[in-house]
């Protein structure tokens, strides 16, 4: 039997993903292929240095632990990181692995899934073209999400390591939408900027998301 929706602990890619996903229809929001592969690929790459795997500093990302977390997502980035170049930061890294972008989210779906907070149902448009659509299958598990960053930006209340990354996600990819409204945004424009500002990992994210999303490459 599943646990709970409320039980389970997201870790930051798959937040990344929920977020991206109407809330409804389960259909994907608009938001471009390659600014949610770098959103993926850095909260995976903030996620193992929570984890005590990675740190980094201005000028590199280096390999803290390389042992796996048990976590297939995690490790598989961690292998790579781990037999890469080394002296690279982490904006390099994340320019560097956004093109798994797409397989990440893939598995992460598949994962939400057999974890019961995503359903997975399957169609077809125009009679011919497949359909795969992952409404939520509860809502809980999103707004505690929503919750968290909103009492961080609206509330003054004092952010965790993984609040700054998601604040600089949401700013650098176009999610903010899901989290605050526009009157709201505004007003928690300062604030924003503040709090992605506080961990080197999240300026590289929002600079590296910026920078290749007005290249258009």
């Amino acid at each position: 039997m599943l646990p709970p929706i409320m039980s389970i602990a997201l870790t930051m890619p798959e937040e990344v993903v929920l977020l991206t996903l109407d809330d409804e229809t389960g259909r994907p929001l608009g938001v471009p292929d390659q600014a949610v592969s770098l959103a993926l690929v850095g909260a995976v790459l903030m996620e193992l240095a929570l984890a005590g795997r990675l740190d980094s500093d201005i000028d590199r990302l280096f390999v803290e632990n390389s042992a796996p977390t048990g976590d297939p997502v995690l490790d598989g980035i961690l292998a790579r990181v781990s037999a890469g170049p080394e002296g690279q930061d982490s904006r390099w890294w994340m320019g560097h692995l956004a093109p798994q972008g797409a397989s990440l989210r893939q598995a992460l779906l598949d994962r939400l899934v057999q974890r019961g907070v995503l359903r997975l149902d399957k169609g077809r448009r125009l009679l011919l073209l497949p359909d795969r659509r992952y409404p939520k299958a509860d809502g809980s598990a999103m707004n505690a999400t929503r919750a968290r960053l909103r009492a961080v930006l609206l509330e003054g209340e004092i952010p965790e390591a993984r609040d700054t990354l998601m604040a600089g996600l949401c700013s650098a990819t176009g999610l903010l939408p899901v989290i605050l409204s526009e009157t709201e945004a505004e007003a928690a424009a300062p604030r924003l900027a503040a709090v992605a500002g506080l961990e080197e990992m999240s300026r590289s994210l929002v600079a590296e998301t910026r920078d290749r999303l007005a290249a258009g490459h």
